[in-house]
């Protein structure tokens, strides 16, 4: 049996086959093993990491099988895991699995109630199906990136969260529950085709809603949520940190300028684009007048919209995330703990990267 024990959550007695690779595709499979999947990864032999050295924090909670998908016997192993699990996982070009032997007519053949989860950043077909690519050349193609900036200023990358985990692990993640969920009507699996560049642009919804009104510009650092207005931004403190502010509603920015000790009378209007200038210079000037934790004492208690930028140092030690127990340390390394929480079925607590290498033959028997 598998050599990760006590698995529990909503998703207990799922099994998955995740063929290694980088990026969405792990984080994918790490998603839903926080949930209680029973994963399995396969990978290269000479990838685990010596005993007591730290792993691969993105492969918690799994078991490991070792295979060269380039050798008949061990493709042979891996398609017998596929018989017995609920879905596989695997991030590769479109074609590869189907040149190892591994592809979704093979797949199925064996186990037509699999759900068969393909991760790319531009999809399965059209003209850049087979080119490779990051994060950034996934959202830059939607508009996404573009719009993410100050007025006169480059286009800034944000991390790459939009596109490898939000457009991409949380989209898959997404798309294999939906196809399990169907599978308990129909009884059979299917193929998932999940693209970077798809997912980018669903998450990208609401700005589009916002242009097909006319209430957003092609423009950078003008619009409501892109730093065009004072009241969404961020300012720095006169010790050289930050505060975030998004006091959108009027009765938040009647809060934030309480905090201010600023009187409305001798401001512009909250949303005149003509005085977003001048109500800058005006923020500017008074969060540079104390530091960023006194601003934090002052706005903490309010519903002024306004937090402390803290740094990844700093949030473990943040009050709200450390009540909700949001950060755990594994293996010595500081991490997200599972997430959604779960009432009836709460998941387990993750553990560490495996550092030796289970028999394909003996799991799940």
């Amino acid at each position: 049996m598998s050599t990760i024990t006590a698995k529990q959550g909503p998703l207990a007695g799922i099994r998955v086959v995740e063929l290694a690779g980088l990026g969405p595709a792990p984080h994918a499979a790490l998603l839903l093993a926080d949930l209680g999947a029973d994963v399995v990864r396969v990978q290269r032999a000479g990838q685990l990491m010596p005993v007591g050295v730290p792993g691969d924090q993105q492969l918690r909670s799994r078991t490991i099988v070792e295979a060269n998908l380039k050798d008949p016997a061990d493709v042979e192993k891996v398609l017998g895991l596929i018989e017995r699990a609920d879905v596989l996982i695997e991030g590769f070009r479109p074609g590869v699995t189907e040149r190892m032997g591994l592809g979704p007519d093979d797949a199925l053949a064996r186990n037509p109630r699999l759900v068969y989860a393909r991760m790319t950043g531009w999809g399965q077909d059209g003209p850049l199906a087979d080119r490779a690519g990051h994060d950034i050349n996934y959202i830059s193609l939607t508009g996404v990136l573009h719009a993410i900036g100050r007025k006169g200023e480059r286009p800034v990358p944000p991390l790459n969260m939009v596109g490898d985990f939000g457009g991409g692990s949380m989209f898959l993640v997404f798309g294999i529950l939906a196809a399990l969920v169907e599978r308990g009507t129909s009884g059979k699996g299917q193929v998932i085709d999940n693209a970077m560049v798809d997912g980018t642009l669903a998450l990208s919804h609401m700005i589009w809603g916002f242009r097909g009104r006319g209430m957003w510009s092609d423009e950078q650092g003008v619009n409501l949520l892109d730093t065009g207005f004072a009241f969404y931004d961020t300012y720095e403190t006169s010790d050289g940190k930050y505060m975030a502010v998004g006091a959108i509603e009027p009765q938040f920015y009647a809060e934030l300028l309480k905090g201010l000790e600023l009187d409305p009378a001798n401001l512009p209007l909250q949303i005149d684009p003509a005085g977003q200038d001048e109500l800058k210079a005006i923020f500017t000037e008074k969060f540079k007048s104390k530091t960023r934790d006194e601003w934090a004492a002052i706005f903490d208690g309010t519903d002024a919209c306004t937090t402390p930028v803290l740094t990844f140092a700093e949030a473990p030690e943040n009050a709200h995330i450390a009540a909700r127990g949001g950060l755990i340390d594994v293996d010595g390394v500081t991490q997200h703990a599972p997430a959604p929480r779960f009432s009836r079925t709460p998941g387990g607590v993750p553990t560490p990267p495996p550092n030796t290498a289970t028999d394909a033959e003996t799991i799940w028997r």
